[in-house]
């Protein structure tokens, strides 16, 4: 084969990755993920933040030759989820507990990403920690026309001196914004909401009025955009610190575990029942819970595929993310405390979308 042959093979090849055959039928399909990368932080301190751990001469020794270790595995990660069923790595990837913009630009620099042709979407947040959330899109896919980012409000009265503050709401708590992006995929506009809603520091119960102010931010942005456009096509996806089953997302966001509850207009939450059946995205102490989910709007359940749909919901929990031995045996391969690069302690989440050609 000549030099020729070989390049229109090529193309060829990349044109008909992202279709799958079914039934006599062809349907386009993209897949849609998010990842936690677990404390992505260039090497270069930031006297605005919280970073020095995570410095060369922090307690992790985090250098050059560590911050290049974990983006080889991030984007190794990355460039494989969905593949089982999609050739194309992931056209939409919303990701969390990221320092800044140099490390998405430097995380899509990878070999592994290169070929992906990302572009970026972020805006700096106000988290204390300096952690932020981003969108990498496939530039000839997907095409951004709005983007957004949504500041969280929520305050603790409990710190007596703070508790007149802020028209006596009490000191503010600085957490992660909300990023929302809407594009054209497909020919059709759809919008992605990438989240990290508070955490559970100081216990699950006290802490959780802090998710459910995230999730009603969250059902704010829906139902605005369901007002914009009654069948908005929209996928909020994140680290959300609770599981399908809690208050702020069963309740607050009023996400349904099965698509015959969806209302018009409505919100399907397709890792519910991943939930009930005991698979995870995150361990501690040996107890599985899925905080990373991807949620989306009832126009993205209907059954004609001539629009574009949710197909499947998936955990990418491939063996290589998994730790093989010793005490964390069967968790995630996270970051060691000895310093150590690792994957992430959170397992990738994605869903295809697809529709008939």
């Amino acid at each position: 084969m000549d030099m020729k042959s070989k390049c229109l093979f090529i193309a060829f090849a990349f044109l008909i990755s992202s279709v799958i055959t079914a039934q006599d039928k062809k349907y386009k399909v993209h897949t849609v993920a998010f990842y936690n990368l677990e404390n992505l932080f260039d090497t270069i301190p930031n006297p605005e933040i919280y970073d020095t751990e995570f410095t060369p001469n922090g307690p992790r020794g985090w250098g050059k030759q560590k911050y290049e270790k974990k983006l080889e595995y991030l984007s190794s990660a990355i460039s494989q989820i969905g593949t089982d069923e999609n050739p194309n790595m992931p056209t939409i990837l919303g990701v969390s507990e990221i320092e800044n913009r140099g490390v998405l630009e430097d995380l899509i620099k990878t070999p592994a990403l290169a070929k992906g042709n990302y572009g970026i979407v972020h805006f700096d947040s106000p988290d204390r920690r300096g952690i932020d959330v981003g969108l990498l899109y496939q530039k000839d896919k997907f095409k951004p026309t709005s983007q957004a980012s949504i500041p969280l409000y929520i305050y603790d009265k409990s710190d007596s001196k703070y508790k007149d503050a802020n028209n006596g709401k009490g000191k503010r708590v600085y957490t992660r914004d909300q990023l929302l992006v809407t594009g054209i995929l497909e020919g059709e506009e759809v919008s992605f909401i990438v989240n990290h809603w508070p955490s559970r520091s100081g216990g699950e119960k006290k802490s959780s009025p802090n998710r459910e102010a995230a999730a009603a931010l969250n059902k704010k942005i829906i139902d605005s955009l369901y007002q914009i456009n009654p069948n908005a096509k929209v996928m909020t996806m994140g680290d959300m610190n609770d599981g399908p089953y809690n208050k702020s997302i069963k309740t607050v966001l009023n996400a349904k575990g099965t698509k015959e509850e969806v209302k018009p207009q409505g919100i399907f939450n397709p890792m519910y029942k991943m939930s009930q059946d005991g698979l995870g995205t995150i361990a501690y102490r040996d107890a599985w819970d899925v905080f990373d989910q991807i949620i989306v709007t009832e126009p993205l359940i209907q059954k004609d595929y001539s629009s574009l749909r949710l197909w499947k919901a998936r955990i990418f929990n491939k063996p290589f993310l998994i730790q093989q031995s010793g005490q964390y045996k069967g968790y995630p391969l996270r970051n060691q405390t000895s310093g150590e690069p690792g994957y992430s302690d959170h397992f990738p989440v994605y869903i295809y979308l697809i529709k008939e050609i």
